[in-house]
Order: structure tokens, then C-alpha cells, then sequence
């Protein structure tokens, strides 16, 4: 098939839609802001601005163009749902973790983290749900395109949704415990951990996303059939984040961290690219 054809007669069909042009200012903000937070975040740009401000500002617009991305494929309402359940089961998710020390394991927030909800939760937490689950979707509907036909596509969809997750995981650990210092892991018995954050972290985030992936899916559906359009919007979002994880590792030294992230973005992208042209 000719995507590149379909792609340009989308864009004929949504460039004066007033959806559609909020959506491009919103992440061309987006761009802009996560850009400068690399820019510092790799030790090129010294600009005295706040950490935690500028990476709450990066949340917000990726949060804000992601869900008015969405908005132009399915109805607002339904996009309002699912975002208000993900965040609402990821919040909820992490007080208990913070409170109980399940299913993610015992952890510390620091005060680096600004204001705090219930049990000590960071306020970001439950909009960065919203961020990596429906980005990590979208990633996932690129890869999968060539078999969105299948019986089971829906199942593989939120597989690797949820594998997806725990690739953003990877780079968010490093960034957020050595770098930013917005929350400490307790020692445990197991004996691997990644940069502190014990194994029991990545279960419970695999376990969480499949959870809260089964209740929002429903309202992420399609009610009725139409054309099928490549979305390119989740792969910028989540490649510029996992970029802003890379930077940040390799000024901190953290090799390991800065070649996991790296590697995981040389093998999707890819995958995403040859799907969206599919």
C-alpha cells in the first residue's frame, strides 16, 4: 500500500481543522520544552531554570497534545474516559505502593517532587500514567498495523503496550532516582535490582498497565469501522521522552541506563516507521 499517498490526503483532508491545528501548537510546544530540558539535562545549556518545574511543564504539554491527538480520532468523551481511568488506576495503583511498599516494592519521595497527593504521591504521578499508557498504545498501533486485521490484534495490542511500559520504565528508574532524585528505593532481598529499583517495580508496573489497559481499552475502541490513518504523534512523544532519558544517563555516567534506553529506540522505531507506511 501507498502510505505515504494516504498520509498526504489525511493532511489535505484535517490541515484547516481547529482539532488539528491545536494539536500541532500543542506539541510543537511540547518539542520545544523537552528540547531545552535536554539541552540542560546533557549539560549544553546552563539555563538556571528549576528541574522539576521544567519537567512538570514537559508532563503537562505531552499529557495536553496527547490527548487532544486523540480527540481527533475518536469522540471526546471517550478520550476523556479512558485518560480519566488510566490516570485514576495509576494514581490509585501508586498510594497503595506508596503506603504498602506492593505491588512495586518499599519507596521513597523526595521533596524534589513538589506537591503531593494521597500517601505522599507525587501530583505528576497519575498524568505520566496517562502519558506512557496511551503514547505506549500508539507506539504499539504502529508496530502492529500490518496486522490490525487479525482476530487477535487486540490481545498482541495490549501486550506490547505493556512491554512498551516497561521499556519507558527503564529509562524512567535512572532518570528519576540518580538524576532528578524524585524518589528513593529501600533495600530488599532480591538480589537484581536496576539502579536501585528492585525487580518487584517492574512487575508491578507490567501488572498495573495490563490492569488498567483491560478497563480503558473499551473506551479507546472504534464504535463503528472507518479508514485507518497512521498516527505519528505517540511515536514523537515517546522517542523525545526516552531522548530526554538518554541525555540525562549519559551526564550522569550511567552508560548502562543511557545504552538500554538507546537500544530500545534503534529496535521500535523501525518497527514503527514500516508499520505506519504499511
Amino acid at each position: 500500500m501507498n502510505g505515504a499517498t494516504k498520509t498526504a490526503g489525511q493532511a489535505d483532508a484535517t490541515s484547516g481543522n481547529p482539532l488539528t491545528i491545536t494539536q500541532r501548537s500543542l506539541l510543537g510546544l511540547f518539542l520545544i520544552a523537552i528540547l531545552f530540558a535536554i539541552a540542560q539535562a546533557s549539560g549544553g545549556l546552563r539555563s538556571g531554570i528549576n528541574e522539576g518545574l521544567l519537567d512538570g511543564i514537559v508532563v503537562l504539554l505531552a499529557l495536553a497534545s496527547t490527548v487532544v491527538s486523540l480527540a481527533g480520532q475518536l469522540p471526546a468523551q471517550n478520550v476523556a474516559l479512558a485518560a480519566t481511568i488510566v490516570a485514576g488506576m495509576g494514581g490509585m495503583i501508586h498510594v497503595i505502593g506508596a503506603l504498602t511498599g506492593i505491588p512495586f516494592g518499599p519507596v521513597t519521595y523526595g521533596a524534589e517532587t513538589g506537591f503531593k497527593l494521597v500517601g505522599g504521591l507525587p501530583w505528576f504521578m497519575p498524568l505520566l500514567w496517562v502519558v506512557v499508557i496511551l503514547n505506549a498504545r500508539g507506539v504499539s498501533r504502529l508496530i502492529l498495523r500490518p496486522w490490525r486485521k487479525l482476530r487477535v490484534y487486540g490481545y498482541w495490542l495490549i501486550a506490547l503496550t505493556a512491554v512498551l511500559t516497561l521499556v519507558f520504565v527503564l529509562g524512567l528508574e535512572p532518570f528519576a532516582t540518580r538524576a532528578r532524585h524524585y524518589w528513593f528505593w529501600q533495600a530488599t532481598k532480591l538480589p537484581v535490582d536496576w539502579y536501585g529499583a528492585p525487580l518487584s517495580d517492574f512487575l508491578g508496573w507490567a501488572v498495573a498497565a495490563l490492569l488498567i489497559l483491560a478497563f480503558s481499552t473499551p473506551a479507546l475502541m472504534k464504535k463503528r469501522p472507518s479508514k485507518s490513518y497512521p498516527e505519528y504523534h505517540p511515536l514523537i512523544v515517546w522517542t523525545s521522552i526516552e531522548i530526554l532519558f538518554i541525555a540525562s544517563s549519559f551526564s550522569q555516567h550511567l552508560t548502562t541506563a543511557a545504552a538500554a534506553s538507546a537500544i530500545a529506540c534503534v529496535a521500535i522505531i523501525p518497527f514503527a516507521v514500516r508499520g505506519a507506511r504499511w
